[in-house]
C-alpha cells in the first residue's frame, strides 16, 4: 500500500440544498415544502445537524492531513489514488455508490446524524472517525473486504454493484430476454432481474421474498416446511457467503412463448449468468438502485452477471 498523503472526503448535498437549488431561495424551498404537506422545520434540522457535522470533521481532519472535498455527483469521474484515504459522510447508500469507484482504497465511513441514520455501512462518527485515519496512515487499520456484482456486456463495457443489479426494462413494461443458468436456458418475461451481494441481501431483493411469503400466506400456505424427521421448521432465506450472489426474477409471466423454471439461484466464480435483451428499447442494467448509473441493455446486446474482480476496501473500527 501506497504512503497516504491525503484524504478525499465525499459528501452529498442534503434535500434542502437540493430544493434551494430547485426553488432559487430558502423561502420559496420552504413554501413548496409547507404547502406539499411537509414538515420544513425536520429539512431544516436535517440540514443543520449535517453541515455541523460535517464541520468538525473537516477541522479535525484538517489536523491530520490535507483533504479534498468531492460531491457525490463528481464521484464516478474521479481517479482515486493509492495515495489516498477516502472519508465518506453521509447514508449508508453514499458509502456503496462511492466503493464502486474507490479502486480498492480505504473507506472511512462517517455516520453525521446517529439520531436520523441507521448507519449499517457507517461504524464512525465525527468523534472517533479520526482514529480510523490515523490507523490508515500507519498501515495498521482493519479492512472489510465487500465483494461486487459485476454485469458486463460483450463489447466490453462493465458496470459493478455493492449491492444489488438491477437488469429489465426502464419503463413499467415487461422485460424481454433469454436467460441462462446452469446448463438451462429459457425466454423470459417478467418485471426484470435482481441480483444481490451479500452487503446487499436485507435491501431490495428481499422485498421479493417477502411478496412470496406474504402471497403464500393469504392463500392459506402456512410459511413452514417438513424436514426428512417431518418437523415443521421455518422456511428461511438463502444464505450467502462473500463470494456468491443471488439472483431472483421478478414476476415472470409464462405463456406459449416465455417460461419460468428459472427464478432465483446462487451465482458464484464457478457459475454465472448469462442474459440476452429481446427488447428493441428502453432495456437497462443499473446499480444500487441508482437508475442513471446505467447500461443500455437493448435488442443484441449480452451480458454476464458475476462476481467483480474488484472488492471494496472498509475501514473497521
Amino acid at each position: 500500500m501506497s504512503k497516504v498523503e491525503y484524504a478525499i472526503v465525499v459528501k452529498n448535498k442534503t434535500r434542502l440544498e437540493l430544493l434551494i437549488e430547485r426553488f432559487n431561495t430558502k423561502a420559496q424551498a420552504r413554501f413548496y415544502i409547507e404547502r406539499s404537506g411537509g414538515n420544513y422545520d425536520d429539512y431544516e434540522t436535517e440540514h443543520e445537524v449535517f453541515h455541523a457535522s460535517l464541520n468538525r470533521l473537516l477541522a479535525v481532519l484538517g489536523k491530520t492531513l490535507k483533504y479534498k472535498v468531492v460531491e457525490r455527483i463528481y464521484v464516478p469521474s474521479f481517479l482515486f489514488a493509492p495515495n489516498q484515504v477516502i472519508v465518506v459522510i453521509g447514508q449508508d447508500g453514499l458509502v456503496a455508490n462511492t466503493a464502486k469507484y474507490a479502486n480498492g482504497v480505504p473507506i472511512v465511513a462517517v455516520n453525521p446524524d446517529k439520531k436520523r441514520y441507521d448507519g449499517i455501512l457507517l461504524p464512525f462518527d465525527v468523534h472517533n472517525f479520526v482514529d480510523a485515519v490515523e490507523k490508515v496512515l500507519t498501515q495498521t487499520h482493519r479492512l472489510k473486504q465487500v465483494t461486487f456484482a459485476e454485469a458486463r456486456l460483450q463489447d466490453g463495457q462493465r458496470l459493478l454493484a455493492f449491492n444489488d443489479l438491477f437488469i429489465g426494462a426502464a419503463t413499467h413494461v415487461s422485460a424481454r430476454y433469454r436467460i441462462t443458468y446452469n446448463r438451462q436456458t429459457e425466454e423470459h418475461s417478467s418485471s426484470g432481474l435482481i441480483v444481490s451481494t451479500k452487503a446487499g441481501f436485507t435491501g431490495w431483493l428481499s422485498s421479493v421474498f417477502n411478496m412470496a411469503k406474504g402471497i403464500g400466506q393469504f392463500l392459506g400456505h402456512e410459511p413452514y416446511q417438513s424436514n426428512t424427521r417431518h418437523e415443521a421448521i421455518p422456511l428461511q432465506t438463502p444464505t450467502l457467503t462473500d463470494e456468491q450472489l443471488l439472483f431472483a426474477v421478478r414476476e415472470p409471466f409464462k405463456s406459449i412463448k416465455t417460461q419460468t423454471g428459472i427464478v432465483a439461484g446462487i451465482i458464484s466464480h464457478e457459475l454465472d449468468l448469462t442474459i440476452e435483451s429481446l427488447m428493441p428499447a428502453n432495456g437497462v442494467i443499473f446499480s444500487d438502485g441508482i437508475e442513471a448509473d446505467f447500461l443500455k441493455f437493448n435488442s443484441g446486446a449480452i451480458a454476464k452477471i458475476g462476481i467483480a474482480p474488484e472488492k471494496a476496501a472498509l475501514v473497521l473500527p
